[in-house]
């Protein structure tokens, strides 16, 4: 009876119309964006670019929130959602980078009170062009209360935005169809940037996979370094959700964190001996997967040496992060890559309240 009701459901949703979930193209022109008022200097030829890569956990700040923080929220009024975007907002002025990556930015869903967050930040910070791609765009997501859902990965910058291409990555093969009907379309972005003096120069932005237990997080970082294999001049980054390739002495544990991130019986149980039991990891769900990251510190030029990978520049903090308790910064998951040397470094971890996510900053010398 559970199958026949299933499949009746999926046959609803994959013939009316409109459809409740949107598919995408494997390729498509991405949303362009302007600020409301352009800010001075778009012509001004750069002698260095301060890139940021930042997931902004659509507004919610550190509010325990359903499915990824072992809370029950779904739904902010419009003036915490605002107040939220304002400290985000001063903190990206304050740091004022040129071309910013966002991860979990909301265009238009309930939970967030409707707020295009990308048009918000545009025009309450010194970026003049933007552009979007959603990963989850559905007129209904019945999960939980959900609703209305649009939201996605953008880039922001001073200077225009020429081209912009909303590339598919693969979909997880380990769910059944009703819920894959509904889930993440994830992607990546990449602009072409015309910032004067330099030619075809790119920023390409990426939100991978987090809970796939299958292989798609490796299709997802293949796609990653294929796109950028291909082109010359580059900035590139975003939330990987893939750990650093393990130091030397790294013991046996290293990349296991079901239990730190456990909601109560969900992942981590004791079983009827007392003894614990951890269903799975984040990061180890098929060989190699630590391995992951390691062409890209092999080909690619990086904000942060992996000699200098320690705690300081962990990027992922728990759930419960109820001061600036550095030790709830668990594990690095946001990265920025080049094609040219990056200095200057930065994970942000000051900006704690703000999200899940410290901001990832470095400094690329225009050439």
């Amino acid at each position: 009876m559970k199958k026949i009701l299933i499949i009746s459901i999926l046959g609803w949703l994959m013939f009316c119309e409109p459809p409740l979930a949107t598919s995408f193209d494997d390729i498509e022109e991405a949303v362009l964006y302007e600020a409301s008022a352009m800010s001075c200097c778009t012509d001004t030829i750069p002698t260095q670019l301060k890139i940021m890569s930042w997931n902004v956990r659509f507004g919610a700040g550190r509010l325990p929130w359903f499915g990824d923080s072992c809370g029950d929220r779904v739904i902010m009024s419009e003036d915490s959602v605002l107040a939220r975007l304002d400290s985000i907002a001063q903190f990206i002025r304050t740091e004022n980078p040129d071309i910013l990556l966002l991860q979990e930015v909301d265009a238009c869903s309930k939970r967030s009170a409707y707020i295009d967050q990308i048009q918000w930040i545009l025009d309450n910070t010194d970026f003049n062009f933007g552009a979007y791609a959603s990963m989850w765009k559905s007129q209904f997501v019945p999960k939980e209360g959900l609703g209305k859902m649009d939201v996605g990965s953008a880039i922001l910058s001073k200077w225009e935005i020429t081209d912009a291409e909303r590339i598919a990555l693969a979909l997880r093969t380990d769910q059944d169809p009703a819920t894959k009907y509904f889930y993440l379309r994830r992607n990546l972005l990449k602009c072409q940037i015309a910032v004067p003096s330099l030619q075809n120069f790119y920023a390409v932005n990426i939100h991978a996979t987090a809970f796939a237990t299958d292989d798609t997080k490796q299709k997802h970082i293949d796609q990653f370094e294929s796109v950028l294999q291909n082109l010359d001049y580059f900035v590139a980054g975003g939330d990987l959700n893939s750990v650093p390739p393990p130091p030397e002495n790294a013991d046996s544990t290293y990349g296991d964190f079901c239990e730190i991130d456990a909601c109560g019986d969900e992942i981590f149980h004791t079983e009827a001996d007392g003894s614990p039991h951890i269903e799975g990891s984040y990061f180890r769900n098929f060989d190699g997967e630590l391995e992951l990251l390691t062409p890209f510190y092999l080909q690619f030029h990086h904000a942060i040496l992996p000699e200098n990978l320690d705690s300081t520049h962990f990027t992922h903090s728990t759930w419960n992060f109820e001061d600036n308790d550095k030790s709830h910064w668990d594990r690095k998951l946001d990265y920025l890559f080049s094609s040219d040397s990056l200095i200057n470094g930065k994970t942000h971890q000051e900006a704690w309240r703000l999200s899940d996510h410290a901001p990832v900053s470095a400094i690329l010398e225009v050439k």
